[in-house]
């Protein structure tokens, strides 16, 4: 039985074990969430070691059709838009490559006329000459549709909830193919389905409760360890950021409360990978690289072409899902939301090693397969 059947039954009666993950985000002392922290750090210590996974997103298209009231690509802000060419995502591509990045996350807004299947397919292609670790953060597919990207070379999925608030869900989605809150929530299930052998997912949190999203989040993982359990799991707590719209969060989540919920689910699930992008400022990404974190980004950009400047002179405006006429002098894509860490992938790593850490560019590539068949 899918999650999407199953999850306001679980979160109307909850199992024992989501019980006590809920005790773990109940107000503490500064002292009990220092015992938390420790036992987050050993356990992160005893299944992953002193490793840190390096990872940098890649932007391919701010073009989408949703209405999703935080977010900056959202189809109704008049923002300066562009598609990358396969090539010149492949000149991006090869920016990261030089600064180190074997493992690529490909990110792109839902929009089926620029972002197509068989343009992702190209991409991949195209991207597994540079890059032996490829993940996808797009619009949700059937898992037929999967499975050429998976062949193509793809073998990590993203995607997040946003909100597990079926209420907020609504109201924050107004228009497009995202209004579907249980299709999206099946999206995980339908990617396994089809091959990936990685899953993440996480919550956008700000827009609803910040302990309502997080046991609903530990549901998920719960329910996801037992159908998808050949495949490596991540979670994401990435909270929202400044972005075109001007967004204002109504639920405001605290570095310490962020803390204790990366504490609560390390304790709870200590072989999933915990990713800590670059939306959080510089001092906390240091303060949270040993505590139970095993994947970070550096350096990145979330407007396609950002790290090269390609696309520049395909820029285009658009209001309502409609080109407009600009008088913006813009030369840049609109980024999805700004940057809270912008330190360079050499700073970041040089302070993982200060800290006791190895940066790991690369732990995958398809060889593998080929020497276990």
């Amino acid at each position: 039985m899918s999650f999407s059947a199953q999850i306001d039954s679980i979160l109307a009666a909850p199992t024992s074990e989501l019980t006590a993950f809920r005790r773990l985000l109940e107000p503490c002392s500064d002292r009990a969430l220092e015992e938390m922290a420790c036992r987050s750090m050993a356990l992160t210590r005893r299944y992953f070691g002193r490793t840190m996974r390096m990872f940098a997103p890649l932007y391919l298209s701010n073009e989408c059709i949703n209405n999703c009231a935080y977010c900056g690509f959202s189809r109704d802000n008049a923002i300066m838009r562009v598609t990358l060419e396969v090539e010149q995502m492949a000149v991006e591509a090869r920016h990261l490559a030089q600064e180190g990045f074997r493992n690529v996350l490909l990110v792109a807004g839902e929009h089926p006329k620029f972002v197509s299947g068989g343009y992702m397919e190209q991409c991949i292609r195209r991207l597994s000459r540079e890059i032996p670790s490829i993940s996808l953060e797009v619009a949700p597919m059937e898992a037929e549709e999967y499975r050429p990207l998976v062949e193509a070379g793809a073998e990590g999925l993203v995607v997040y909830q946003e909100t597990y608030d079926r209420e907020a869900y609504r109201e924050l989605h107004t228009a497009g193919p995202k209004k579907d809150y249980d299709w999206r929530l099946d999206t995980a299930e339908r990617g396994y389905e089809a091959g990936f052998r990685r899953l993440g997912i996480g919550v956008l949190f700000g827009l609803s409760e910040w302990r309502r999203e997080a046991v609903a989040l530990a549901a998920h993982l719960f329910h996801l360890q037992r159908v998808c359990w050949k495949s490596q799991l991540t979670v994401s707590m990435p909270r929202l950021r400044p972005a075109a719209g001007s967004f204002e969060p109504k639920h405001p989540f605290k570095d310490r409360e962020f803390t204790q919920l990366l504490c609560a689910l390390r304790i709870t699930f200590p072989q999933v990978g915990i990713v800590l992008s670059t939306r959080e400022p510089a001092p906390l990404r240091d303060a949270l690289s040993t505590l139970g974190v095993t994947m970070m980004s550096a350096g990145s950009h979330t407007e396609p072409g950002g790290y090269t400047g390609q696309g520049a002179d395909q820029l285009h405006e658009t209001l309502r899902g409609r080109k407009v006429e600009s008088s913006c002098s813009a030369t840049t894509a609109t980024e999805q939301f700004s940057i809270g860490d912008e330190r360079s992938s050499f700073e970041v790593a040089s302070m993982l090693r200060a800290r006791g850490l190895e940066p790991v560019w690369k732990d995958w590539d398809v060889a593998i397969l080929g020497s276990t068949a």
